[in-house]
């Protein structure tokens, strides 16, 4: 393997790469990458989640836009996945059993994946998409105020 020099393409692709291994298996379980981030959202929580804080959590997580997060949340309630109870959303039983069916089978595409790897390098690679993500989250908010 040829040493390769972090930078924006290079985070591109390692993302697109594992996105497709995720969309993939999400696929054949009729669920979209943006429904499983909400979905998931909502299972692991501190919390219950209002419509409004679960649109806030995965606004935060795909900076994507509250309508179109909204729209994901109601197709997720549509399907059962989700269901209102009270004010809160919560997963239903078989929201849980399709986040453990998915988990289930990424589990060993992803071991075989990051296998190897040294912790030193993980742990660098960590710092440093830790900062990229600070960074882009601080120029995001600036080019939106």
């Amino acid at each position: 393997m040829t040493t390769t020099i972090a930078d924006p393409r290079a985070l591109a692709l390692a993302h697109y790469a594992a996105r497709g291994v995720l969309e993939h298996v999400l696929a054949r379980h009729g669920v979209t990458f943006r429904q499983q981030v909400a979905l998931r959202a909502a299972a692991t929580a501190e919390g219950p989640q209002t419509p409004d804080g679960l649109v806030a959590l995965v606004r935060g997580f795909l900076k994507a836009d509250p309508d179109g997060v909204r729209a994901t949340l109601d197709d997720l309630l549509a399907r059962r996945l989700l269901v209102a109870d009270g004010a809160h959303l919560r997963p239903t039983a078989a929201g849980h059993d399709l986040l453990a069916a998915v988990a289930a089978e990424t589990a060993p595409v992803s071991a075989r994946i990051w296998s190897g790897i040294p912790a030193e390098d993980l742990a660098a690679a960590g710092r440093v998409l830790a900062l990229v993500t600070e960074r882009a989250d601080a120029e995001l908010a600036a080019l939106t105020a």
